[in-house]
């Protein structure tokens, strides 16, 4: 509901148009832009999902089926994502850089927080489902350090979650086809009767935890590297993260490939077939593609990022310009008060102007 109120005001604000290119290149006014700009929030934080949104997801993740899970992390969370690049950082520039500080904290609360609770999970599931929300917090501190970097590595990293975490519930519907739980305690030892199937899952997990040679160790230094130019502390404290994931994530997969296998289970161990095979294989094959040929999609992202970059920058300098240009006329003013007003304070008043691509 805030999302249409949001789209609303700007049809009206905009020139009445849903046309977001245009929307973009309109300026408006700053307290308008901060409610809108926590109008967007209210919708986009909910579907990342940033801290505290984000609840819900666990319970989801449990509750749906494999299909849903998959869906869900490859694609349905990015639109949060996606929503504060296309609307948040384009139309309302000024709001978002007085808000950044805001954002960035939140997303490294999501970091740390998403981390330690999936330390303490006993269901595959949801421990997955903490390791996203901790994922996604490195996709909104990329997008809210406003560098380059920072914003290429954030949409790299929400590439790079999908075919990750997506590929890590296939791995746990797999297994729940066979043993028909997804607690970690009664899924332990799978390596020796179950090669492939600990073959791939050590490839995912890896990739998860952002190993060298993998998709995510490429999106989440990039938003690192941002993060560096941003602020060397906040950087730092991201980097724990990193540190955490590797320890739920290699934990989760010392007991479940070389525990002790459960015996309850044996008899349904059997190996991925080629049906799953074929579905796990691409996935694997793009984790080392983006791995080591990153190249073919930054480069696609370059014009589009520093366009945005430029734009928003743009957009700070000018409304910086214009408020100094106005203290300076106002003050002109009160030393003449009874100067007639000059063709630059007439012009001071608020234009809907254009800026260039």
């Amino acid at each position: 509901m805030l999302l249409l109120v949001a789209i609303l005001v700007l049809f009206f604000q905009g020139g009445q148009t849903f046309d977001i290119l245009l929307l973009s290149r309109v300026e408006y006014a700053p307290a308008l832009q901060n409610w809108l700009f926590w109008a967007f929030f209210a919708a986009f934080a909910v579907k990342v999902p940033m801290w505290p949104f984000h609840t819900w997801l666990p319970d989801a993740h449990v509750e749906a089926p494999t299909a849903g899970s998959v869906l869900l992390a490859s694609v349905l969370l990015k639109m949060g994502a996606y929503g504060f690049l296309r609307f948040s950082l384009p139309m309302l520039p000024d709001a978002t850089a007085a808000f950044t500080p805001i954002m960035v904290t939140l997303s490294l609360i999501a970091i740390i927080y998403g981390a330690y609770m999936a330390l303490a999970q006993a269901d595959l599931k949801k421990l997955i489902a903490y390791s996203s929300v901790s994922h996604m917090g490195f996709v909104t501190l990329g997008i809210f350090v406003l560098n380059a970097q920072g914003i290429e590595g954030a949409i790299l990293q929400m590439v790079n979650h999908g075919i990750t975490t997506g590929a890590l519930f296939l791995c746990v519907g797999a297994i729940y086809e066979r043993t028909h739980s997804r607690m970690i305690t009664d899924n332990t030892g799978l390596a020796n009767p179950m090669p492939r199937y600990a073959t791939v899952l050590v490839i995912f997990t890896l990739s998860s935890l952002g190993l060298p040679g993998t998709n995510s160790f490429v999106g989440e230094f990039l938003v690192l590297v941002g993060t560096f130019f941003w602020s060397k502390w906040i950087a730092a404290v991201a980097s724990l993260g990193i540190i955490l994931a590797a320890a739920y994530l290699l934990w989760m997969l010392q007991r479940v490939a070389f525990g002790v296998p459960n015996a309850a289970h044996a008899s349904h161990l059997h190996d991925l077939n080629l049906r799953e095979m074929i579905t796990m294989t691409p996935l694997v094959v793009l984790v080392f593609w983006i791995g080591f040929f990153p190249n073919p999609l930054l480069m696609k992202m370059h014009a589009s990022v520093n366009a945005l970059i430029e734009h928003v920058d743009t957009e700070e300098l000018e409304v910086a310009q214009t408020r100094g240009n106005r203290h300076e006329a106002i003050g002109d003013r009160e030393e003449s008060p009874t100067h007639s007003p000059s063709p630059l304070a007439s012009s001071l008043e608020p234009q809907t102007r254009e800026v260039g691509p």
